[in-house]
């Protein structure tokens, strides 16, 4: 295989073979995310993706390739014949395979029809990780992500309308103490919306490289601390109404870690906090990583 730059993939995605279909970010404005800074997107050539698999395949001889992930941030970008192609490629060359699944940015799903995005489940696309990032307007609009709240909604009905595995990601403290309230309960209210199958929640770091950072040093944002990051956590636990979704706070990201089902474990969930916050033992900083 054959990798341009920093490759990036969900923590759930670790034991899969990551297939670069698009190179960067087409987007690219998130002031918190410094991930694809250093490249220029393009979408690659299919006979180079395919020759990838190929490759992956020799390599693999011996061992049976459950997952396959196609990265980098933007693969649903791609026309949907040519995802369609692809991804009878990966089951024709991997006949083992379980499950393929991308990243979907919002505007990306939202340029999909219905019947595009149910053809590319039929045809083997299992599951989408979608960055909600806040459920809160203000939020949003300040980070630079290019998307309304309501407009994530409708991305990510469209998602689980097509039977796909939907994967949704929150970051702790993205409004900063002026707006934790609003990320919270807007976030509760957008994840309440879809009901996705699975919610995980990052903590903000400001990362060297990224918008976030200058503003930061300038002293136009102040982070949570722990105690905070908690308060708000336990907000949208409260708050939000998605029977069946699985909750994870366990990222490297996070200052503690958190795991339960909605609603069901609502209690549990709030219980470990309480005791999190009892102890007042998180993570250290120079232990916390993205």
């Amino acid at each position: 295989m054959r990798y341009e730059g920093t490759v990036y993939r969900p923590p759930s995605e670790a034991g899969s073979l990551i297939i670069q279909l698009t190179i960067g970010c087409a987007r690219n404005t998130c002031t918190f995310c410094n991930m694809y800074k250093d490249k220029k997107f393009r979408i690659r050539p299919l006979e180079e993706v395919v020759e990838d698999l190929e490759m992956a395949r020799s390599y693999y001889s011996r061992i049976k390739v459950r997952r396959i992930f196609l990265a980098d941030g933007d693969a649903l970008i791609v026309k949907t014949e040519d995802l369609l192609y692809i991804i009878a490629k990966c089951k024709e060359i991997f006949p083992e395979v379980e499950r393929i699944s991308v990243y979907g940015a919002p505007k990306d799903i939202l340029h999909k029809t219905p019947e595009e995005l149910a053809t590319l489940k039929a045809a083997g696309l299992d599951m989408v990780y979608m960055g909600l990032e806040s459920g809160a307007d203000e939020v949003l609009q300040a980070v630079k992500k290019g998307v309304t709240a309501d407009e994530m909604i409708e991305a990510g009905k469209k998602v689980r309308a097509a039977g796909m595995i939907l994967s949704m990601t929150v970051i702790s403290g993205l409004g900063g103490k002026k707006l934790w309230r609003e990320h919270a309960l807007g976030s509760a209210r957008v994840i309440s919306a879809i009901k996705p199958e699975y919610v995980g929640f990052l903590t903000l770091m400001i990362e060297p490289g990224t918008e976030m950072y200058d503003q930061y040093n300038r002293g136009e944002i102040e982070l949570l601390t722990p105690h905070e990051v908690l308060d708000e956590t336990e907000l949208f636990i409260r708050s939000v109404d998605a029977e069946g979704t699985m909750f994870r706070s366990n990222h490297a990201s996070n200052y503690i870690p958190l795991g339960g089902t909605l609603n069901g474990e609502r209690d549990k969930i709030l219980g470990q906090i309480e005791i999190s916050r009892r102890k007042s033992k998180f993570r250290p900083d120079v232990f916390r990583g993205i």
